[in-house]
């Protein structure tokens, strides 16, 4: 899900932009200070989308740079336990597949992607359905929901989402169209 906060800070403008529109640096240094960062009540910062107020500047002795007080609007991306995301699987492994919701990764087990038992095939980069013949590969597009999320640390590399796909409506695309057809007959 994602989200829009507004934000109080003061952003350092260095004295080599002073020449710059300073809303336009300041939306930068703010961007490179803060996104993919992790605020445990909103999530994962994606950007800053606009400054609604920019203070004067001021200068403090020894450093050369301006300082300015900011309120500004920032995105932010934070999955929500029991959530359903689509998203793109952009690995396979033995013990299941990534995939991509968002700016984040989530890890389907393979003990969650059907209710069939499910091998690994090294050579192809595939989970196989034994009974029921599906396969789940890299760049299938897939609805999920969320089972189990972590947002410690600071960064995204640290979260942790759990996923599944074994409940009505959802895994690989082509598997929840062919259900709704053989629903529809």
């Amino acid at each position: 899900m994602y989200y829009t906060s507004k934000i109080e800070d003061t952003v350092r403008i260095p004295p080599h932009r002073f020449d710059e529109p300073v809303e336009e640096v300041a939306i930068e240094e703010l961007n490179d200070a803060y996104v993919g960062k992790i605020d445990k009540k909103m999530g994962l910062m994606v950007t800053v989308k606009d400054i609604e107020d920019l203070g004067v500047g001021r200068v403090i002795m020894g450093d050369g740079a301006a300082y300015h007080t900011v309120t500004f609007n920032a995105l932010f991306f934070k999955p929500e336990l029991h959530e359903v995301i689509d998203g793109e699987v952009i690995e396979i492994a033995e013990f299941g597949a990534f995939v991509r919701i968002g700016p984040m990764d989530g890890l389907v087990h393979v003990s969650q992607v059907t209710d069939d038992y499910i091998t690994y095939d090294g050579k192809r980069g595939a989970l196989l359905g034994k009974e029921s013949k599906k396969t789940l590969e890299e760049g299938n597009k897939v609805r999920a929901r969320v089972v189990a999320l972590s947002l410690k640390g600071r960064s995204s590399k640290e979260i942790k989402i759990g996923l599944t796909m074994r409940q009505p409506g959802l895994g690989r695309f082509e598997w929840i169209e062919k259900e709704k057809r053989k629903k529809k007959k």
